[in-house]
Parts: structure tokens; C-alpha cells; sequence
């Protein structure tokens, strides 16, 4: 597989940001009250299920994280619209996700709803920012997609037998397993910090602020 141009498509890239939507979801949903920041359907679902049962104020735990998620999305969007700096407007999404990351450290366990808030904000930042690695459709904070696309190119492999199509399939399995890993440092970490293992992950995100300075479009680099 060819080295990608740009560092924000790269494998090393994905490997952070994935480690790091493994974590922010393993984080919201063991440390701060079983939300997921991530997983908005299941924040759809579980909102809907808590209206059911005339249970608002739990309904509100679980639609807060979405309308968050949303906010982050469409701030991405804005970013890149109007932000002009030498640096690249994907950078500065990474970044202010990892000060927010660091921030949700510091809020304490009554106020869960606000951390799951700001964490969902993160990722909702993430999501629409970097979409691609290698020029293919990737999500590094969520796994369901990554699992239908990696299914149909082993398909598409065992029809065709074409090597492009197995190197597609194991670069969306390897994703997903980096998720996997990024759950599981979460965990650990959740163990040894409490609220404050969040930061760990903010210090991915640096790692990633600090990646994207490399120039791969530079020739040499």
C-alpha cells in the first residue's frame, strides 16, 4: 500500500485518532454514567426509550451527548469554511479537541452530563474532520461502517481476487482493532486515574496536532 500524501490521511494518523474514539467511548460510558460519546445511536435509542417511561431528566443525560455531537460536527464544518492560519484547518480541530479532552478531566462526577457534553463535542469534531485514510471512507470513532466496508472488500477480493481489495479489507479491520485497543486503554487507564483518564487521551490528540506538521507533500518528507 502507497504512503498517503497528505499526513491527515495517513495510516499513523488513523492509528492515533482510532486509539483515541476507543477510549473517549470506553471513558463516557464506564467513568461518567454508561453514555456513549461516540455511539449517538445508542444515545438515540436510550433517549427515546427514558421519554417512553416519563423519565426526562434521564432522557435528557442521553440527548445532551447527540445534540453535542451535532454542535461538533457543524463547528468542523465551520472551521474549515472561515479558518485561515499557516497551519491546516484540520490541525486546529485536533487540537482544540485535545484542550477540551483535558478540560472534561477536571469535571467532577456530579456534573457527567456536562463531561459527556464536551467529550461528544470532541467527537463529533473528529468524525466530520477526518473522514479518509488512504483516500478511503474511514471513521475513527465509530466501527460499524468500517465493518460493512471491510466485509465487502473481502468480498470483493474472494469474487475478484485482486490484492487492492484485500489491502482495503485489512486496513478497515486493522481501524477497528485499534478502536478495540483504544477501549481497552481506556479501561486501564479509567482504573488508575478515575475522572482523570480522559487526559491521556487528550495527550493522543496532541500526538496527532503534532503529526499533521509533517509535510508528506513536501518532496523528501
Amino acid at each position: 500500500m502507497e504512503r498517503a500524501k497528505q499526513t491527515s490521511e495517513s495510516i499513523e494518523l488513523g492509528i492515533v485518532l482510532a486509539l483515541a474514539g476507543g477510549f473517549m467511548d470506553a471513558y463516557s460510558y464506564v467513568a461518567r454514567d454508561g453514555v456513549f460519546a461516540n455511539a449517538q445511536t445508542g444515545n438515540i435509542l436510550l433517549t427515546g426509550v427514558h421519554i417512553s417511561e416519563g423519565d426526562y431528566a434521564l432522557a435528557l443525560r442521553f440527548l445532551a451527548p447527540v445534540l453535542c455531537f451535532s454542535l461538533g460536527i457543524m463547528l468542523s464544518d465551520l472551521v474549515h469554511e472561515r479558518f485561515s492560519s499557516r497551519i491546516h484547518w484540520r490541525q486546529v480541530t485536533v487540537l482544540v479537541e485535545a484542550l477540551i479532552l483535558l478540560g472534561v478531566s477536571f469535571v467532577p462526577g456530579d456534573l457527567n452530563i456536562l463531561a459527556n457534553s464536551l467529550t461528544s463535542l470532541a467527537c463529533g469534531m473528529q468524525v466530520e474532520s477526518f473522514r479518509k485514510i488512504h483516500g478511503h471512507g474511514i471513521a475513527t470513532t465509530m466501527c460499524i461502517g468500517n465493518l460493512r466496508s471491510a466485509l465487502q472488500s473481502v468480498d470483493d477480493y474472494i469474487v475478484t481476487h485482486k490484492r487492492g481489495f484485500l489491502e482495503n479489507g485489512v486496513l478497515y479491520f486493522g481501524v477497528i482493532l485499534c478502536f478495540v485497543v483504544g477501549a481497552i486503554l481506556g479501561n486501564w487507564f479509567i482504573d488508575l486515574l478515575s475522572l482523570r483518564a480522559i487526559a491521556a487521551c487528550a495527550a493522543l490528540h496532541f500526538l496527532a496536532f503534532l503529526l499533521m506538521f509533517i509535510d508528506r507533500e513536501r518532496p523528501g518528507a
